[in-house]
């Protein structure tokens, strides 16, 4: 009997509607929550509108992991509809429970799931599911699709410059660091995910000198392993992500870069205008 496999994922993937047609991907919207009320992301609350509520707010939103009862509706419908397991690719297990809600809410309608820990958030995410329906459509098994995309999540790289420390103080993403000293200091931080965390990889005075050390760590990646694109991701800073995106193809002729937007789920804790590079390795 061959498999019908049904391609789960979460708005911190913040894949478009294009890729989502395309592959006919399931997408759990991921809430932001705004003095109380959770609002679905993508579903109650666009980007633009998230940006313009977070400038009127007094208070930081927060975020919380997709509706439970949402999940278990999805899965039970992908059960119904004959779909014989699903492969999901969530965010780090270490800065979120929905790998862990995802993986219970399948459990309890008895539909086989494979939830991928991308250790990651963003552009990686989505490679993982475009090369894991590739293998699918070549044939491949379901288990060796599932051990592809795990390793694959052990080459994944995300480093970026957030824009508001003391909004990424304030959420604990990132232990130990200073936000106010950094804020009053005019300190620009490069912080980068590790095994799963968010951890400092430098403190520096300028954007620039924050872009070249970014750079510069791109450099080493090609050293040691083949890259043939990356992202130039951003919290609505879609102006200066195109112009770096500009510099960085003259730099790295051989690179396809593009430019997309990270997930409000993180704006909330890295601050509108953060920026960064993220790619997988080969």
């Amino acid at each position: 009997m061959s498999e019908k496999i049904a391609w789960v994922t979460d708005t911190s993937a913040l894949i478009d509607e294009t890729f989502i047609k395309k592959y006919n991907i399931y997408v759990f919207p991921i809430n932001i929550i705004f003095d109380g009320v959770a609002l679905r992301e993508t579903v109650d609350i666009s980007q633009t509108e998230f940006y313009n509520t977070m400038r009127k707010s007094k208070k930081l939103p927060s975020t919380s992991t997709p509706i439970y009862g949402e999940m278990v509706q999805l899965y039970q419908q992908l059960k119904n509809e004959g779909y014989t397991c699903a492969i999901a690719v969530h965010p780090s297990r270490l800065l979120s429970n929905t790998y862990e809600s995802s993986m219970n809410a399948a459990k309890e309608v008895g539909l086989p799931l494979y939830a991928i820990d991308s250790k990651i958030v963003s552009y990686p995410m989505m490679k993982m599911l475009e090369k894991g329906i590739h293998l699918f459509q070549a044939g491949v098994r379901v288990e060796e699709i599932v051990t592809a995309l795990e390793l694959m999540a052990d080459r994944a790289e995300l480093t970026g410059i957030p824009a508001n420390l003391t909004q990424l103080h304030k959420s604990g993403r990132v232990p130990g660091i200073a936000a106010f000293i950094g804020n009053l200091l005019n300190l620009k931080i490069i912080v980068s995910f590790q095994n799963g965390r968010v951890g400092l990889l430098e403190k520096v005075r300028t954007i620039k000198r924050a872009k070249n050390f970014v750079v510069d760590y791109l450099r080493q990646q090609l050293e040691l392993s083949k890259i043939d694109e990356v992202a130039v991701i951003h919290c609505n800073n879609e102006a200066d992500a195109t112009e770096w995106k500009e510099e960085l193809q003259n730099l790295f002729p051989s690179i396809h870069f593009l430019i997309l937007p990270i997930s409000a789920c993180i704006a909330v804790h890295t601050g509108e205008g953060t920026i960064g590079l993220s790619w997988v390795r080969e």
